[in-house]
Protein backbone atom coordinates (compact mmCIF):
# COMPACT_ATOMS: atom_id res chain seq x y z
CA UNK A 1 0.00 0.00 0.00
CA UNK A 2 1.30 3.44 -0.90
CA UNK A 3 0.01 7.01 -0.90
CA UNK A 4 1.13 9.13 -3.85
CA UNK A 5 0.53 12.73 -4.91
CA UNK A 6 -2.12 13.21 -7.55
CA UNK A 7 -0.81 14.85 -10.72
CA UNK A 8 -1.79 14.97 -14.38
CA UNK A 9 -0.75 11.32 -14.88
CA UNK A 10 -3.21 9.90 -12.32
CA UNK A 11 -5.83 12.62 -11.76
CA UNK A 12 -8.48 10.82 -13.83
CA UNK A 13 -8.17 7.79 -11.53
CA UNK A 14 -8.54 10.11 -8.52
CA UNK A 15 -11.59 11.75 -10.12
CA UNK A 16 -13.21 8.35 -10.73
CA UNK A 17 -12.67 7.37 -7.06
CA UNK A 18 -14.14 10.72 -5.97
CA UNK A 19 -17.19 10.35 -8.24
CA UNK A 20 -17.99 6.73 -7.37
CA UNK A 21 -17.49 7.25 -3.63
CA UNK A 22 -19.32 10.60 -3.51
CA UNK A 23 -22.32 9.16 -5.32
CA UNK A 24 -22.46 6.16 -2.98
CA UNK A 25 -22.15 8.26 0.18
CA UNK A 26 -24.67 10.94 -0.86
CA UNK A 27 -27.30 8.82 -2.63
CA UNK A 28 -29.37 8.32 0.54
CA UNK A 29 -30.02 12.03 1.13
CA UNK A 30 -29.47 13.90 -2.14
CA UNK A 31 -31.80 14.12 -5.13
CA UNK A 32 -30.98 11.47 -7.77
CA UNK A 33 -30.39 14.07 -10.50
CA UNK A 34 -27.91 15.92 -8.23
CA UNK A 35 -26.07 12.68 -7.40
CA UNK A 36 -25.81 11.74 -11.09
CA UNK A 37 -24.14 15.08 -11.89
CA UNK A 38 -21.07 13.98 -9.93
CA UNK A 39 -19.43 12.17 -12.84
CA UNK A 40 -15.71 11.43 -13.10
CA UNK A 41 -15.45 14.27 -15.64
CA UNK A 42 -17.08 16.77 -13.26
CA UNK A 43 -14.94 15.62 -10.34
CA UNK A 44 -11.85 15.91 -12.58
CA UNK A 45 -12.64 19.61 -13.04
CA UNK A 46 -13.25 19.93 -9.28
CA UNK A 47 -9.90 18.34 -8.38
CA UNK A 48 -8.03 20.34 -11.04
CA UNK A 49 -9.52 23.55 -9.64
CA UNK A 50 -8.56 22.59 -6.07
CA UNK A 51 -5.00 21.77 -7.10
CA UNK A 52 -4.69 25.02 -9.08
CA UNK A 53 -5.74 26.87 -5.92
CA UNK A 54 -3.07 25.22 -3.75
CA UNK A 55 -4.67 22.02 -2.46
CA UNK A 56 -2.54 18.90 -2.38
CA UNK A 57 -4.43 15.77 -3.45
CA UNK A 58 -3.21 12.27 -2.63
CA UNK A 59 -4.26 8.81 -3.77
CA UNK A 60 -3.93 5.54 -1.88
CA UNK A 61 -2.97 2.63 -4.11
CA UNK A 62 -3.04 -1.00 -2.98
CA UNK A 63 -2.60 -2.97 -6.20
CA UNK A 64 -5.17 -0.54 -7.64
CA UNK A 65 -6.24 3.00 -6.67
CA UNK A 66 -8.73 2.76 -3.79
CA UNK A 67 -8.95 6.15 -2.07
CA UNK A 68 -8.14 9.86 -2.13
CA UNK A 69 -7.77 12.78 0.26
CA UNK A 70 -6.93 16.47 -0.15
CA UNK A 71 -5.16 18.85 2.22
CA UNK A 72 -5.17 22.65 2.04
CA UNK A 73 -3.03 24.10 4.81
CA UNK A 74 -4.59 22.29 7.78
CA UNK A 75 -7.98 21.56 6.21
CA UNK A 76 -8.54 17.91 5.32
CA UNK A 77 -11.17 17.33 2.61
CA UNK A 78 -12.27 14.84 -0.01
CA UNK A 79 -11.45 11.71 1.99
CA UNK A 80 -13.09 9.02 -0.11
CA UNK A 81 -12.55 5.26 -0.34
CA UNK A 82 -14.27 3.17 -2.99
CA UNK A 83 -17.43 1.62 -1.48
CA UNK A 84 -16.31 -1.98 -2.06
CA UNK A 85 -12.93 -1.25 -0.42
CA UNK A 86 -14.21 0.36 2.79
CA UNK A 87 -13.69 -1.06 6.29
CA UNK A 88 -10.19 -2.31 5.43
CA UNK A 89 -8.16 0.47 7.06
CA UNK A 90 -7.70 2.59 3.94
CA UNK A 91 -9.65 5.56 5.33
CA UNK A 92 -7.60 5.44 8.53
CA UNK A 93 -4.33 5.30 6.53
CA UNK A 94 -5.39 8.26 4.37
CA UNK A 95 -6.46 10.26 7.41
CA UNK A 96 -3.19 9.56 9.27
CA UNK A 97 -1.25 10.60 6.18
CA UNK A 98 -3.35 13.77 5.74
CA UNK A 99 -2.86 14.76 9.39
CA UNK A 100 0.93 14.67 8.86
CA UNK A 101 0.58 17.01 5.85
CA UNK A 102 -1.25 19.69 7.86
CA UNK A 103 0.61 22.89 8.69
CA UNK A 104 -1.35 23.54 11.91
CA UNK A 105 -4.17 21.89 13.90
CA UNK A 106 -5.93 19.53 11.47
CA UNK A 107 -9.57 20.42 10.79
CA UNK A 108 -12.32 19.01 8.60
CA UNK A 109 -16.02 19.42 7.87
CA UNK A 110 -18.52 16.58 7.53
CA UNK A 111 -22.22 16.40 6.83
CA UNK A 112 -23.96 16.02 10.17
CA UNK A 113 -25.67 12.79 9.07
CA UNK A 114 -22.43 11.10 7.95
CA UNK A 115 -22.19 8.84 10.98
CA UNK A 116 -19.61 6.46 9.46
CA UNK A 117 -17.17 9.31 8.78
CA UNK A 118 -17.85 10.84 12.18
CA UNK A 119 -17.03 7.52 13.89
CA UNK A 120 -13.69 7.32 12.02
CA UNK A 121 -12.76 10.92 12.81
CA UNK A 122 -13.78 10.60 16.45
CA UNK A 123 -11.75 7.38 16.81
CA UNK A 124 -8.75 9.26 15.36
CA UNK A 125 -9.07 12.06 17.95
CA UNK A 126 -11.22 14.64 16.17
CA UNK A 127 -13.84 16.49 18.21
CA UNK A 128 -16.73 18.70 17.12
CA UNK A 129 -15.97 22.42 17.47
CA UNK A 130 -19.59 23.58 17.48
CA UNK A 131 -19.20 25.47 14.20
CA UNK A 132 -21.78 24.65 11.53
CA UNK A 133 -22.37 25.50 7.87
CA UNK A 134 -25.93 25.41 6.58
CA UNK A 135 -26.04 23.30 3.41
CA UNK A 136 -29.68 22.67 2.42
CA UNK A 137 -33.01 21.32 3.62
CA UNK A 138 -32.02 21.28 7.29
CA UNK A 139 -28.74 19.49 6.58
CA UNK A 140 -25.62 21.12 8.03
CA UNK A 141 -21.90 20.53 7.84
CA UNK A 142 -20.16 20.31 11.19
CA UNK A 143 -16.55 21.22 11.86
CA UNK A 144 -14.16 18.90 13.69
CA UNK A 145 -10.59 19.58 14.93
CA UNK A 146 -7.93 17.13 15.99
CA UNK A 147 -7.43 17.39 19.75
CA UNK A 148 -4.16 17.73 21.67
CA UNK A 149 -3.22 14.22 22.79
CA UNK A 150 -3.69 12.80 19.30
CA UNK A 151 -1.64 15.65 17.81
CA UNK A 152 1.39 14.53 19.85
CA UNK A 153 1.01 10.90 18.75
CA UNK A 154 0.52 11.60 15.05
CA UNK A 155 2.49 14.85 14.64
Amino acid sequence: MMITPVDKTNIMQAAAIHAISWQASHRAFCAPDFVEKHTPERQLEYLQSKMKNGSKVYMLVDEKPVGIVSVTGSLIEDLYVLPDMQNRGYGTALLQFAIKQCTNTPALWILENNTCAERLYHRMGFQKTGRRNYIAHGLDEIEMHLTGTFLQVTG
